[in-house]
């Protein structure tokens, strides 16, 4: 989803995560990924390294997927998108594993902060104008799919029909891969949607175990003052130390019959959304930009040749997961040796 993409820094001693420079939707951001591990603790692992490494980061983004939680108020499918925002006592992120047992059930526990107050006022924006035109995904995506084939082929969306959502009741047939031979009149009836990501705003639950019971999912969703719409496993870590804002694409419904036929596809529509709202966020004026160069290493929007050993970039910062995940930032001060 970048529009362009920097010179890349060299690593600092003892620094086990690698970062990507480049420009999204007029904002210079900062994309670092989770070492092939997933949860809380590695998602903070992460944020608290790139704070150090670009410590005037403001804003934080978190994109990546998620299994939705379809209700008769919420019509989640897949592919579309959730945009963690507060709801009843809630700041927008919900760690629904801390808390302590009593003999009135579980209490959750534990305080996660909200997005930050400039992104909730771009999504009171975003939301007003979707109101009277589309979101930008599809477009963003076509742009993405002109790149290259494989992009087209590896996050193209699936076939409708491969959209099902069963009733809570109903658990996957064992050691099945595909819901083929799933029994079809256990399927919700819905009715038929024009076959593009819809944006929903409200919770996101964020825990370090995989959802795959829809019964589950209904008793946590119980505790929350608030609706859930979308279960996940990294939000968590980073709300618990920074105001975020948490992105899910949904990739499946949170129940037994996950499978994996539409993750590439809802990351990719998150991304699309991310790149939308910080549109709607304008970029603070430029500031001079400083470089000394040296033997190796060229940058290709500009011709020159040598590493670039001091960067100023006033704009956006964004952190990127293995799954999918990022986080964005302003004012970045970068270096390298």
């Amino acid at each position: 989803m970048l529009d362009k993409e920097h010179v890349r820094l060299r690593r600092k001693p003892g620094e086990s995560t690698l970062y990507i420079l480049g420009e999204l939707s007029g904002h210079n951001v900062v994309l670092a990924g989770l070492p092939g591990s997933q949860g809380k603790g590695a998602a903070a692992a992460v944020a608290k390294d790139m704070a150090r490494t670009f410590p005037s980061i403001e804003l934080r983004l978190m994109v990546g997927m998620g299994g939705g939680v379809p209700s008769k108020t919420n019509d989640i499918r897949l592919g579309d998108v959730v945009v963690s925002m507060p709801d009843g006592q809630h700041g927008g992120v919900v760690q629904y594993d801390l808390g302590k047992n009593t003999e009135d059930g579980f209490i959750m526990k534990g305080f996660l902060w909200p997005p930050p107050e400039i992104l909730r006022s771009a999504v009171g924006i975003m939301r007003s104008d979707h109101r009277i035109s589309k979101n930008k995904i599809p477009e963003f995506l076509l742009t993405m799919f002109q790149k290259s084939d494989d992009l087209r082929i590896s996050y193209q969306r699936p076939p409708a029909e491969s959209d099902e959502l069963f009733e809570s009741g109903y658990r996957h047939i064992r050691n099945q891969a595909t819901c083929g031979q799933c029994n079809k009149t256990k399927v919700v009836q819905r009715a038929p949607r024009e076959p593009i990501p819809k944006i929903h705003y409200g919770l996101i639950a964020s825990g370090d175990q995989v959802m795959r019971s829809a019964t589950n999912a209904a008793e946590i969703d119980g505790r929350v003052v608030g609706d859930i719409m979308c279960f996940e496993m990294e939000a968590a870590g980073i709300t618990t130390e920074y105001s975020c804002i948490a992105i899910r694409g949904i990739s499946d419904y949170a129940d037994s019959h996950k499978n994996d036929a539409w993750q590439h596809y809802a990351a990719a529509a998150a991304a699309g959304c991310a790149k939308e709202l910080l549109s709607y966020v304008d970029p603070p004026e430029p500031s001079v930009t400083t470089a000394v160069l040296g033997q190796h290493g060229s940058d290709s929007s500009t011709g020159t040749h040598g590493l670039v050993a001091q960067h100023i970039f006033r704009g956006q910062g964004v952190q990127s997961s293995g799954s999918g995940n990022f986080s964005v930032g302003n004012d970045l001060n970068i270096s390298s040796g």
